[in-house]
């Protein structure tokens, strides 16, 4: 056997085994849209398909931020203050001198900065990224709250209707950053964050830059907070300290509903992306059929602790 179809045996058993499970995820997500356009017909219009995107867009962004560094073996408690730090820092900056595109450039930079300092901590001092972050988010709670200690600021309101107006953008954008991960998994850095995820002592005797995968893994993470955080900020048109709360628990829901392990290494972001958008799917369709909060919370989480053991126990049940 040559050496390509090696490669090429080797790629598809490790996409065998990353697709595992999916099918079911999809098979789920297609019964719950088709009940959701069966109870709101509407969502089959331009505006209603922008609407809809428009609100799960933000929680596929913060699944993706999580979802990457659950594939890398952390987790990060500080996603929902990083959406309000965006969000506050997009109304401030915009209303001033630098105007929209200054604020586009310092949400961004804020994402990069924080992540960056939070993954050199977990990654140079080996703290525990759990307990890292959880103090972050206190820190940038705080952050937010100096910057702007109740609603307010300023969004353009040609920025609003660009990208929460009744077009479609969301989805676009959404499609663009899925093409651009994609993209980055086919380097280096995006290989190594499967390969220290998986395997950390292994993937470093293989010469992966663990630390530095692990800290461009966090830079990536915050940047994609953030950037969720901008976008909320042009739905509401002004920013708000807490307003991405909770998005934190959301996004850990997300990425276990798509069947990123908590262990590093299993999964895949489509997976994560597909996860996001069943949570969405299900509060939407829970809320027409007339689901008080509390049974929501209650569904939810029984679904969630579903989607995390049945897997487990197909696996337990194949090796017996």
């Amino acid at each position: 056997m040559t050496d390509s179809a090696l490669s090429s045996n080797l790629y598809a058993a490790i996409q065998r085994r990353r697709n595992r499970g999916l099918g079911g995820l999809y098979m789920v997500v297609a019964a719950f849209l088709l009940l959701y356009i069966w109870l709101f017909p509407g969502i089959l219009s331009l505006g209603g398909f922008s609407k809809f995107t428009q609100n799960w867009f933000p929680l596929a962004l913060v699944t993706m931020a999580q979802a990457l560094l659950m594939l890398n073996g952390g987790i990060t408690l500080a996603v929902g203050p990083l959406v309000s730090l965006g969000a506050v820092i997009a109304a401030t900056v915009m209303g001033g001198p630098a105007g929209t595109a200054g604020g586009i450039l310092a949400v961004a930079a804020t994402g990069l900065v924080v992540g960056s300092l939070t993954g050199v901590i977990v990654a140079y001092l080996r703290l525990p990224a759990i307990i890292v972050t959880l103090a972050g988010s206190f820190i940038i709670t705080g952050i937010a709250l100096l910057i702007l200690p109740r609603p307010g600021g300023f969004v353009p309101a040609w920025f609003s209707d660009l990208l929460a107006g009744d077009r479609p953008v969301a989805f676009f954008l959404l499609i663009l950053v899925l093409v651009a991960w994609k993209l980055f998994l086919a380097t280096p850095t995006g290989l190594g964050i499967y390969a220290a995820g998986d395997n950390p002592v292994g993937a470093y005797h293989s010469g992966v830059p663990v630390e530095k995968v692990k800290v461009a893994a966090f830079a990536i993470s915050g940047l994609l907070a953030v950037l969720a955080g901008l976008f909320v900020a042009a739905q509401t048109g002004s920013g708000d300290p807490v307003i991405g709360n909770p998005f934190t628990l959301n996004s850990i829901a997300g990425a276990v509903l798509g069947g990123v392990g908590f262990l590093g290494g299993k999964g895949t972001m489509r997976g994560a992306v597909c996860g996001s958008l069943l949570l969405s799917v299900m509060i939407n369709v829970m809320f027409f059929l007339g689901f008080p909060p509390v049974a929501q919370y209650v569904a939810q989480g029984l679904i969630i602790v579903g989607a995390v053991a049945i897997p487990e126990l197909t696996a337990r049940w194949r090796k017996k």
